[in-house]
């Protein structure tokens, strides 16, 4: 039996009695983040079954609007690790998959039957990236299962003006985000998330305890290194900054403002 409730402090850093944790859910609260991989290779046939578990995920109405491209390629991976420039971990995995929203197949399919594609707007842009991201978690999920690591790496949508050239992606076709996959050169420590009290909302949305609870949380996490806090060219670096103020230095400056002009240029309407 999983020892649930230490799974739980050190997921949460509180402790949450009265919840039971079944073996068969324990791997996923037990989850890490993996950035280091080790040269073992991940087999084709391993990585095909991986792949079509990703594909067993639900999609919105069945239209499985998304599409994954894989890459083993090192130089190509090296390239978006360059670009990146931040993560240079990057190229040391053995597989980067690209998960895209793909609105394409859809047109294609009515054009098949001849029929107009009438559904080319904001609420397609966000069902095919709900449908790209539920297949890439349950992928994750998978992963984990067999004791290969993974990293989500939105970082793509940074440089999508050189990524998608290099997928050579179509229009109506963008990506959501890169995961690397591959064999762990160790266990990193679980990441502390926010307490149950501040994202699970019972009936209602309540957070007149927000300001309370992000307090207390920020005091059971570890500061955050001065060198690792967000915008350091726009705030000063300072030590002693907790997890919420680091969160507000990178929300208040725009990232990927281009990103609806990109989505426009690619076809999407975004009406």
């Amino acid at each position: 039996m999983a020892d649930g409730e230490a799974l739980l402090r050190a997921r949460f850093g509180i402790d949450l009695p009265g919840i039971d944790i079944p073996d068969a859910i324990a791997g996923l609260i037990d989850r890490r983040v993996t950035r280091r991989y080790t040269d073992q290779d991940v087999p084709e046939p391993l990585l095909d079954a991986l792949l079509a578990a990703a594909q067993s995920a639900p999609a919105k109405s069945d239209l499985q609007q998304y599409s994954i491209i894989v890459m083993r390629d090192r130089p190509r991976i090296q390239q978006i690790a360059t670009w990146i420039a931040t993560m240079d971990w990057i190229a040391t995995a053995p597989v980067f998959l690209v998960w895209c929203g793909d609105m394409r197949r859809g047109q294609k399919l009515c054009a098949m039957h001849g029929m107009p594609h009438a559904n080319n707007n904001l609420d397609t842009v966000l069902n095919t990236a709900v449908d790209c991201a539920l297949a890439m978690s349950q992928f994750m999920a998978a992963a984990d299962a067999v004791g290969l690591g993974t990293c989500p790496i939105s970082y793509v949508r940074s440089h999508i003006e050189r990524v998608s050239p290099l997928l050579g992606l179509p229009n109506g076709v963008y990506p959501v985000a890169g995961l690397t996959v591959g064999w762990p050169q160790f266990r990193r420590p679980v990441s502390m998330r926010l307490p149950p009290a501040v994202v699970v909302h019972r009936e209602r949305y309540d957070d007149t305890r927000l300001e309370s609870d992000i307090a207390a949380y920020d005091k059971r996490r570890d500061p955050v290194p001065a060198a690792s806090l967000k915008n350091n060219d726009i705030y000063p670096p300072r030590d002693g900054v907790g997890w919420s103020e680091n969160a507000a230095r990178q929300l208040s400056v725009p990232e990927r403002f281009g990103f609806a002009a990109y989505l426009k240029a690619r076809g999407f309407e975004l009406a």
